[in-house]
C-alpha cells in the first residue's frame, strides 16, 4: 500500500503530532512529502515553520496566507446566516478546516501529489472535516490519516519517538492542554480542561483579559454593514481580515468572547472546550441587531429555523455540500436588505447594542408610537384578534 503513493501534501503546522507525522511518513512512505502551512491568523514564526519542516525531512515547505479568504469566504458567509452551534459556540475552528482542506487540494494538484495528509486524531471532528472537504474536491487522492493507523497512540509515545528522531518537543508542563487558533478564536481542550467542573485558569486565556479587568469606562463603537457583511468601524473602511482583526483587539480589551461548554462532537462524544472569540461576538451581536429593523417578520422566522442546521452542516464538516450551497444562497438572498449602522456599547464582558439605523429600515415610528397618530386604526385590531381565536373559539364551543 505504502508504495502506492508516490507524493504527499501534509497539512503541518510545526507542533509535536505534525512534525512527527512529516517523520513517519518519510519513513513509511519513502516518497517526497510536501509541508504545507495554513496562515489563518494565528500567532507564528512562519521563518522557524519552515526552517523546522525542512529540518524535520519535507522535500518542500509551502505557507499560505489564506486570512482575507478565511474570513471573507468563511466567517462572513457564516455570520451572514448567524451561524452558531448548539446555542453557543461560535464555529471557529469548524469554519477553519475547509479553507485548510481546499488549499491543501490545490496544492496537490500543483506539485502533482496523489495524497494528501493531516494530523487529526480518530476521536475529533477535524478528521470528518479534513476528509469529506477532500472527498468532495477531489476524490482521487489518497487520503492518509496517520492516528487511525500507526502504533503512535499516545501523547508519551509521540514525545519518545520525537526524541529519538531529533524533533524539538514543543510540550511543557505550564501548558497542559490543547489549543487551536485563527483569526476568529483560539480554543483550548484537554489535559486539564478534560474535568468539566474545574475553572480554566486565567493565565490560559490569550485574546481576551478577564472581566474584571476590563477598563472602568465603556468603549462605544459604530459598525457599519453592507448585505449583511460588516465594512466599517466608526466610518473607517477595512478589508475582511483587517475588520475582524480590530473587533479582536476591541472585543479582547473590553472582557469579551469567552465561553466555556461541552459541546456534542460528531463522533458521538461529549467534549469539553474553552473558546475566545471576540470579534466573532461582537459581529453575530451587532448583526442580529441590524436585522430587528431590516428583516421582514415572516423572512427572520424562516431563516431561523434554519440556522440550526447550517451550523451543524458546518460543524460537522459539510462545507462543500450541495445542501450547503441551497443554504448558503437562501441565507444571502435574506441579507439583500441588511445594511446599516449599529452602536455598540462594549463594557466589561458584554456587549451591548444602544442605537441602529438603516435606509433599508422597516420601524416606522408614526405606526409604533403610544401618542396620538394617524395612520393606525385601533379598532381593526379588534377583528384579527377575533379571526386568530377561531379555532379556539369553535373548539370551547364544542366543548360546552
Amino acid at each position: 500500500m505504502s508504495g502506492d503513493v508516490k507524493k504527499i501534501v501534509l497539512a503541518y503546522s510545526g507542533g509535536l503530532d505534525t512534525s512527527v507525522i512529516l517523520k513517519w511518513l518519510k519513513e513509511e512512505y519513502q516518497c517526497p512529502v510536501v509541508a504545507y502551512a495554513a496562515d489563518i491568523g494565528q500567532e507564528e514564526d512562519w521563518d522557524k515553520v519552515r526552517q523546522k519542516g525542512l529540518a524535520t525531512g519535507a522535500d518542500k515547505v509551502i505557507i499560505s496566507d489564506l486570512k482575507e479568504e478565511f474570513v471573507r469566504d468563511y466567517v462572513f458567509a457564516a455570520y451572514r446566516a448567524n451561524a452558531i452551534y448548539e446555542g453557543s459556540y461560535l464555529l471557529g475552528t469548524s469554519l477553519a478546516r475547509p479553507v485548510i482542506a481546499k488549499e491543501q487540494v490545490r496544492i496537490a494538484k500543483e506539485e502533482q501529489a496523489d495524497a494528501v495528509s493531516h494530523g487529526a486524531t480518530g476521536k475529533g471532528n477535524d478528521q470528518v472535516r479534513f476528509e469529506i472537504s477532500y472527498l468532495a474536491l477531489n476524490p482521487r487522492l489518497t487520503i492518509i490519516a496517520p492516528w487511525r493507523i500507526w502504533k503512535l497512540n499516545s501523547r508519551t509515545k509521540l514525545i519518545a519517538y520525537a526524541e529519538k528522531h531529533g524533533i524539538p518537543v514543543p510540550v511543557t508542563k505550564e501548558k497542559p492542554y490543547s489549543s487551536d487558533e485563527n483569526l476568529l478564536h483560539i480554543s483550548f481542550e484537554g489535559g486539564i480542561l478534560e474535568d468539566p467542573w474545574s475553572e480554566p485558569e486565567e493565565s490560559m486565556f490569550k485574546m481576551t483579559c478577564s472581566p474584571e479587568k476590563a477598563p472602568d469606562n465603556p468603549t462605544y463603537i459604530e459598525l457599519a454593514f453592507e448585505q449583511g457583511n460588516p465594512v466599517a468601524i466608526d466610518g473607517e473602511k477595512l478589508s475582511p481580515a483587517a475588520m475582524l482583526a480590530r473587533l479582536n483587539k476591541l472585543g479582547g480589551t473590553n472582557g469579551i468572547g469567552r465561553l466555556d461548554l461541552v459541546e456534542n462532537r460528531f463522533v458521538g462524544m461529549k467534549s469539553r472546550g474553552v473558546y475566545e472569540t471576540p470579534g466573532g461576538t461582537i459581529l453575530r451581536i451587532a448583526h442580529r441587531d441590524l436585522e430587528t429593523i431590516t428583516l421582514d417578520r415572516e423572512v427572520m422566522k424562516i431563516r431561523d429555523s434554519l440556522v440550526p442546521r447550517y451550523s451543524e452542516l458546518i460543524y460537522n464538516g459539510f462545507w462543500f455540500s450541495p445542501e450547503m450551497r441551497l443554504l448558503q444562497k437562501t441565507m444571502d438572498t435574506a441579507q439583500e436588505t441588511v445594511s446599516g449602522i449599529v452602536r455598540l456599547k462594549l463594557y466589561k464582558g458584554n456587549c451591548i447594542p444602544v442605537g441602529r439605523k438603516s435606509e433599508e429600515s422597516l420601524y416606522q415610528a408614526s405606526f409604533a408610537t403610544f401618542e396620538e397618530d394617524e395612520v393606525y386604526t385601533q379598532s381593526d385590531a379588534g377583528g384579527f384578534i377575533r379571526l386568530n381565536a377561531l379555532r379556539m373559539t369553535m373548539q370551547a364551543l364544542r366543548k360546552a
